[in-house]
C-alpha cells in the first residue's frame, strides 16, 4: 500500500486550486521567479563564498537533500541578511527539513522585506497556531488573499485557529465562503473535523458522510466517518463504513485499529483531539496531493508543518518519508521511518519501507533478509508479503516470487477488484520462470478483476503476440492500451510488433519508429525496429538499429541475438515469423 495513493477527487481539487490561483510555491515560485533570475543577474555581486552556497543549496534542494540545502542557503542569507532571495531560499529550506522554529524567524524577516510572501505567512502563522495564539494566527492569515492557492491553504488554516479561538460558526463561514469557488467537497472533510472539535455533532456528521460518499475508498475519509459514527454509539453503521472500505480490497493500519474498537463496541475517540491535529491534516492533505502534481519541494513544507503540528501523526511521517524515497533519499527518509515509535500502528510499515531502502541502495541480501524475518514474524503482513514478492522478483527469484504473491492473494481473498495487480505481478514471475500456462490464467484472472487495466492488456498482448497465439485478439487488446497510454514507449512497441507479426510493415515501421523516439535507449524496442526495416528493404538502417540495440543492451540478451543478424541480415526463416 503507498500512502501517495490515488484520490480522484483530492487531485480534481488540487487541479481547480492550482487552475484559479497561480501561488504559492507554485507561482510564490513564479512569484518568487522573477527574484530567482534577479538573482542570477545579482550573483556576480556576491563574494565567491556566498555565490557558491547559493548555487549549492539551489541543486541541494531540487535534489531533497534538505539538510544540506538548509545549511547552504542560511551560510548564504547570514551573509546578506538584507537580500530577499537569500532570505527565501533560506526560510523555504528550512521548512524543507522541518526545522519549523529556524524557518519562522527567517520567514518573519522575509515578510519584513517582502510583505507579500504568502508561504512566509503560513510559515509564521503555523507556528502561531502551534503555540495556541490564534488571534495572531488568524490576523496573519487575514492578510493572505482568498483568489490564490496560498489563500484557499491560509484560509482552511484561518478556520481551524478560528476553531481554536471558540469561533466555530465563523470558521464554518468562512469554510462555505471558501468553497462558493467550486471547492466545496475538496473543503467537506474538513468542514466536517471543525465541527466536530467544535462539538457540533450532528453537523459534523452530515459532513462526513458528505466526505466518506465523495471518496469511500480513501482511508481517512472511511476511518473519521467511521469515529464518528461509532463515538455517537451507531456501532452497526460504523462496521458498514469499515466494510464497504474493505470490500475493495483496500487494507490501513488506522482502519484495522478502528475496526478493533468498533467492533468491540467502544468508541474510538475523535480523530482531532485538537486543533493542531486538525490543521495537520490539512497540510498532509494538500502536500500528498502536490507531491503528485510534481511539487516536491512545496509539498515537502506542507507536510513538514503537518508533522511539526502533530507530531504523533506517524501517517504523515510515512508519507513524508515516501517522498523522500521518490528523490532517491533513502537515508533520510529512513531516519523517519526509524523515529516511529515501536508501538505505533504505523510501525510495521515503517519497518517494510526501510528493507526497501536497502534494496534501493544496493543492499538487496540484507533487504530479503529483513523482509523474510518480518513475513515470518508477521504471515498476514500483506505488505510485507508483497513486497517481499517484489524484491524476489527483481533478484530473478520468480517461483519464491510467486509464492509470495499467492500468500498475498490468500491474505486478501483474491477476488476483490485491488487484486489485480497480485496476479499481474504473480503472471509475470510465472512467465518469467517458463510455465506460461500458469502465466496465462494469472493475466487473464486480472482483467477479470480490471479490464481496462492498460499494463496487463499489453503484458498478455505481447506475450500472446510474441508466440504467435491470439494476434487479432493481441492487437485489439494492445490497441486499448495504447488508447489508455498513448506515451507509454514499451506498448507502443507491442504495438508496433503486433503489426509485424501480423505482416502490416509500414505500420509496423511507423509505429516502432515512435516507440523509438519515446525509449531511444531499449535494446528490445531498437531490435524490433531493425528487423521491420529489414522487412522492408531498409537493410542500412535495419543494421544500424541492431548496433544501437547490442550497444545499449546491459544484459546481453538481445546482444546475442543481434549478433547473428549483424553478420548476416535477418534469415528468410526469421522474416516470416
Amino acid at each position: 500500500m503507498t500512502l501517495l495513493s490515488n484520490r480522484p477527487a483530492w487531485r480534481l481539487a488540487m487541479a481547480a486550486m492550482l487552475a484559479l490561483m497561480a501561488t504559492p510555491l507554485a507561482a510564490q515560485s513564479e512569484a518568487s521567479a522573477g527574484l530567482r533570475q534577479a538573482a542570477q543577474d545579482m550573483l556576480k555581486l556576491f563574494r565567491p563564498s556566498v555565490t557558491g552556497s547559493y548555487m549549492a543549496g539551489q541543486q541541494a534542494l531540487k535534489d531533497l537533500r534538505t539538510d544540506e540545502a538548509a545549511r547552504y542557503f542560511s551560510d548564504a542569507a547570514q551573509a546578506d541578511w538584507d537580500n530577499p532571495i537569500l532570505v527565501e531560499r533560506a526560510f523555504v529550506a528550512l521548512a524543507t527539513d522541518g526545522q519549523i522554529g529556524k524557518a519562522a524567524s527567517t520567514a518573519r524577516r522575509m515578510l519584513e522585506l517582502d510583505p507579500a510572501n504568502e508561504l512566509a505567512e503560513l510559515v509564521v502563522a503555523s507556528e502561531a497556531l502551534k503555540e495556541r495564539r490564534y488571534d495572531s494566527a488568524v490576523r496573519q492569515l487575514s492578510q493572505i488573499s482568498q483568489d490564490s492557492f496560498s489563500g484557499i491553504t491560509a484560509g482552511i488554516l484561518r478556520a481551524w485557529a478560528m476553531v481554536g479561538d471558540n469561533r466555530g460558526d465563523d470558521a464554518q463561514a468562512l469554510m462555505e465562503e471558501l468553497g462558493a469557488n467550486g471547492l466545496d467537497e475538496f473543503l467537506v472533510f474538513h468542514r466536517a473535523l471543525m465541527a466536530e472539535a467544535a462539538g457540533d455533532t450532528e453537523l459534523a456528521l452530515e459532513l462526513a458522510a458528505r466526505a466518506f460518499e465523495a471518496e469511500p475508498y480513501v482511508a481517512r475519509m472511511a476511518e473519521v466517518y467511521a469515529r464518528m459514527l461509532a463515538n455517537s454509539g451507531r456501532f452497526d453503521e460504523a462496521k458498514d463504513v469499515l466494510d464497504a472500505f474493505e470490500s475493495e480490497g483496500l487494507t490501513h493500519p488506522i482502519i484495522e485499529i478502528v475496526r478493533e474498537s468498533v467492533e468491540a463496541g467502544r468508541r474510538p475517540g475523535v480523530f482531532a483531539a485538537n486543533v493542531q491535529i486538525g490543521a495537520a491534516e490539512m497540510f498532509h492533505g494538500i502536500g500528498v496531493a502536490l507531491s503528485r502534481d510534481g511539487s516536491s519541494d512545496l509539498a515537502l513544507v506542507f507536510l513538514r508543518l503537518g508533522v511539526y503540528l502533530d507530531p504523533g501523526a506517524d501517517v504523515i511521517s510515512l508519507a513524508l518519508g515516501q517522498l523522500l524515497d521518490i528523490a532517491g533519499q533513502h537515508q533520510a527518509a529512513n531516519q523517519i521511518y526509524d523515529a516511529i515509535p515501536a508501538n505505533s500502528a504505523m510501525k510495521p510499515m515503517a519497518v517494510v519501507r526501510v528493507a526497501q531502502n536497502l534494496d534501493a541502495t544496493g543492499d538487496r541480501a540484507e533487504a530479503l533478509r529483513r523482509l523474510n524475518n518480518i513475513v515470518a514474524t508477521r504471515p498476514d503482513d500483506l505488505d510485507a508479503v508483497s513486497v517481499l514478492g517484489d524484491l524476489l522478483r527483481y533478484d530473478e527469484d520468480y517461483l519464491a516470487a510467486a509464492e509470495a504473491y499467492t500468500k498475498a492473494l490468500e491474505i486478501t481473498g483474491g477476488e476483490s477488484p485491488a487484486d489485480w495487480r497480485f496476479y499481474y505481478v504473480r503472471g509475470i514471475a510465472y512467465e518469467r520462470a517458463k510455465e506460461w500456462p500458469r502465466a496465462e490464467a494469472d493475466f487473464l484472472k486480472a482483467l477479470e478483476l480490471n479490464p481496462d487495466q492498460p499494463q496487463v492488456l499489453n503484458y498478455l498482448g505481447y506475450s500472446w503476440i510474441d508466440q504467435d497465439m491470439h494476434l487479432v485478439r493481441a492487437l485489439e487488446m494492445i490497441e486499448k492500451a495504447v488508447a489508455a497510454q498513448p506515451q507509454d514507449g514499451y506498448i507502443i512497441d507491442s504495438l508496433g510488433w503486433a503489426f509485424y507479426k501480423l505482416d502490416r510493415m509500414e505500420e509496423a515501421v511507423e509505429t516502432l519508429e515512435r516507440a523509438v523516439m519515446l525509449l531511444p535507449n531499449d535494446p528490445e524496442i531498437n531490435d524490433h525496429l531493425g528487423d521491420a526495416y529489414w522487412k522492408v528493404g531498409r537493410k542500412l538502417e535495419a543494421r544500424f538499429q541492431w548496433n544501437i540495440a547490442r550497444s545499449v543492451d546491459e544484459t546481453g540478451n538481445v546482444a546475442e541475438r543481434v549478433g547473428p543478424k549483424l553478420a548476416e541480415g535477418l534469415a528468410p526463416a526469421a522474416e516470416t515469423q
